[in-house]
């Protein structure tokens, strides 16, 4: 890739909680890094800076174009503008 190409919304799925002993909840991130390690950084220091104090990072990739359905349409916007964009979701385990 070189440095004029925009860099592909990365997607990480996980669960997180406010405190050690609250319940999980489902959690998507989308944001662009240049790698896995970076965006697992970025995706854990804006999940610390929204209150969570536990993550569980299960899945990391590339999404493969936007999504059709708020929220993740916004998100992924937010993602190309270099927002790390916080989804929650229902935690289906």
């Amino acid at each position: 890739m070189n440095d004029n190409e925009e860099r592909p919304v990365t997607i990480i799925i996980g669960r997180v909680r406010r405190a050690k002993n609250a319940p999980w909840d489902g959690v998507h991130l989308l944001l662009t890094a240049p790698d896995d390690e970076t965006a697992v950084r970025l995706a854990l220091t804006a999940l610390t800076r929204e209150g969570y104090v536990e993550a569980e990072l299960d899945q990391i990739g590339d999404m493969e174009g936007e999504p059709d359905e708020e929220p993740h349409m916004s998100a992924y916007q937010g993602a190309l503008e270099g927002e790390v964009s916080i989804v929650m979701v229902k935690d289906e385990r």
